[in-house]
């Protein structure tokens, strides 16, 4: 009953009836005859037990019912590489039948390839060596298969997915990888492998590799790392749902890596990434699902520009505990940094409304242009940080905030808090006492303006005196305007001169926007042009 066993089927991977498992035993389990095989099962609802039968521990498993017996000829361990390509891609050593010869293309495996001259299986053979994409995934491969046949069958291949096979080690991927000279890309997520507990020898295997997915893999950062060696131009790294929760300084590695995905893994101490900070090209982090609460920078005080992540643009922690304000003003110490990603944070989830926790967002990250994927375009930047700076004047003052720059003297806390005020103070002028505003609950929506409406460029239209709702959409005020003056709305330009800064005007270009966007008060006047 062992003929169809490896000699190396202690730590395989298997498949049985749909179900993915590593084989932890092979032998006897009295009393019954035979040999079985200890599974433990990637679903543990398909196990029984922990590897114990009759009070004997013949395995272990990492959940209570994980693991189960079974026979050998119940195991499917797998094909090689080359006979998984062979079957996906058609060369099975049988010749079309005529119907499909005279096709213009047909459908191999679950591909449809354009017909190049499928007469024979000499032009089959000549089709797979141009193959530059090879798609295997969940077709069982295990081995590397026969020396040299790789390279033999298929040397052109760039791009391999290997996703959800039965790759045990991560030596077996070597012994594929050292026979594909070109590879650029490659998708092995979803194997649970075994990776080495040392470092390897120099290997050209992945000389040209630039990207690699390792997703629900179980490697760890430390074993990241030790392959990271034979990785010399890696761009982009997929470690997402590995369980990851300590991370360690990279040393000679991943020093071209511009992309890293880290999501749903077990980072919750923000401080853990301090350890990759120093990685100098790297450009994007996604970081969701960690449960991560704090973000720090301890290098610099605020105001001014960490050394950490240099070339980050791009920041996801999207489905985090964040819910302190102090993390989104530590990502302003960022030089780079460009577009963040933060849904599903607590801090997006309080009881302001969506729209002022953007623009507060906005106001403290000084450089972003993308906020959860939408554009920050100038004018709205410009609302944000005038709101902004309306809206904490008086906290500014109580701290010792003051108009007159030789007695401004506000509190480091005030500055810990609000690091970016004085720099709006700088850029639009320190707020006036009568331009300062005390934050009104979000339930005020429809609080009415008195408002001018004056139209610069005809002299004799008299001004309009009007109360509008704050929550007034630009688009809504056309509206109005056209019914008041008697002109098409689509053609109105519109901007408003607020009453604290004359001979000042901002441009009201969004239609969608209210007048509170805008920052737009009391006796302020709206100016309109056609």
């Amino acid at each position: 009953m062992t003929g169809n066993i490896p000699p190396d089927a202690v730590g395989r991977r298997i498949l049985c009836n749909g179900e993915y498992g590593t084989v932890l035993y092979v032998g006897s389990v009295p009393p019954t005859a035979g040999i079985w095989l200890g599974v433990e099962w990637d679903n543990p609802q398909r196990g029984k037990h922990n590897g114990a039968h009759e009070g004997i521990q013949y395995f272990k498993c990492r959940h209570p019912t994980g693991g189960s017996f079974i026979r050998p000829n119940k195991a499917n361990f797998g094909v090689d590489f080359i006979s998984a390509v062979k079957k996906q891609y058609g060369l099975n050593g049988e010749e079309q039948d005529t119907e499909n010869e005279t096709a213009t293309s047909l459908v191999i495996g679950r591909k449809t390839v354009e017909r190049v001259g499928f007469d024979s299986i000499k032009e089959k053979q000549k089709q797979f060596s141009t193959l530059n994409d090879v798609s295997v995934d969940e077709c069982a491969v295990s081995l590397a298969g026969p020396e040299e046949e790789i390279r033999k069958t298929c040397p052109d291949i760039r791009r391999i997915n290997l996703s959800k096979n039965l790759l045990s080690s991560w030596k077996e991927v070597i012994a594929i990888a050292c026979q594909v000279e070109n590879l650029e890309i490659v998708n092995l997520s979803q194997n649970k492998m075994k990776f080495p507990a040392t470092s390897l020898p120099a290997s050209g295997a992945f000389c040209k590799l630039r990207v690699l997915a390792l997703n629900q893999t179980g490697v760890t950062w430390a074993e990241v790392l030790l392959c990271a060696t034979g990785w010399p131009t890696l761009e982009e790294l997929y470690l997402a749902s590995n369980e990851i929760s300590v991370l360690q300084r990279p040393i000679d590695v991943l020093q071209t890596l511009k992309w890293l995905d880290l999501s749903d893994n077990q980072l919750t101490d923000g401080n853990q990434l301090q350890l990759i900070a120093d990685l100098p090209s790297l450009e994007r982090l996604i970081l969701s699902n960690n449960g991560i609460s704090s973000i720090y920078f301890p290098d610099v005080g605020f105001g001014r520009k960490t050394r950490m992540f240099p070339s980050l643009t791009h920041f996801v922690v999207n489905g985090n505990r964040i819910a302190e304000w102090s993390v989104i003003n530590e990502l302003d110490k960022l030089q780079s940094l460009q577009s963040f990603d933060c849904r599903n944070n607590p801090l997006m989830d309080t009881d302001k409304n969506i729209e002022t926790l953007k623009q507060l967002i906005i106001a403290k990250i000084g450089q972003l242009k993308f906020l959860n994927k939408s554009q920050i375009f100038p004018e709205e930047r410009k609302g944000a940080e005038l709101d902004y700076r309306k809206t904490f004047g008086i906290d500014w003052l109580k701290a010792g905030g003051h108009q007159d720059p030789n007695k401004n003297r506000p509190s480091e806390e005030f500055l810990a808090a609000h690091p970016r005020f004085q720099l709006l103070c700088d850029k639009y002028g320190a707020p006036e006492d009568g331009e300062l505003k005390k934050e009104q609950p979000f339930s005020l929506k429809h609080q009415l303006l008195s408002l001018t409406i004056k139209c610069p460029d005809k002299p004799d239209q008299k001004p309009i005196m009007k109360k509008l709702p704050e929550s007034m959409t630009i688009q809504k005020v056309k509206g109005l305007l056209y019914r008041l003056l008697r002109i098409p709305g689509s053609e109105l330009k519109l901007s408003y001169e607020s009453s604290k800064m004359r001979g000042k005007e901002f441009e009201l270009d969004n239609d969608l926007k209210p007048l509170q966007f805008y920052s737009i008060e009391n006796e302020d006047c709206i100016l309109v042009r056609w």
